[in-house]
């Protein structure tokens, strides 16, 4: 008998999720595809995803893709649409998708790279 912790289960499960949704992004050109690990952080999500589109046309585009190729799997508990910035919340996972305008303009990388390295709140 195969003894396994629940929580190498979920963080398996979760894993795969994470794979899933980057080969969704990846496979329908998105583009600076990254992933963040947010689980031992305090953070409102396990993981964030940052992805930036060709433009505002192909946001929306990618956000039609993950839902198509997620559901009826992922439970879409809101989201936000801009325009330049759309952001899905999965309940553990964060997707940000953002034109490049938007992504350099608002940074989210080195938020959730401070965050994901424990420099929260450092100046």
């Amino acid at each position: 008998m195969c003894r396994t912790n629940r929580k190498t289960l979920q963080g398996k499960s979760l894993q795969n999720r994470i794979e899933k949704i980057i080969q969704i992004l990846d496979k329908n050109k998105a583009e600076g595809i990254e992933a963040f690990d947010l689980r031992e952080k305090n953070y409102f999500v396990d993981y964030a995803i940052i992805a930036s589109s060709l433009g505002l046309k192909h946001t929306t585009a990618l956000l039609d893709h993950l839902k198509n190729d997620l559901k009826p799997a992922e439970n879409f508990n809101n989201v936000d649409e801009s325009g330049d910035w759309i952001v899905i919340d999965l309940g553990d996972i964060l997707i940000h998708i953002m034109t490049p305008e938007y992504r350099v303009k608002y940074d989210m990388e080195r938020f959730l790279s401070d965050l994901a390295d424990g420099k929260e709140g450092d100046v």
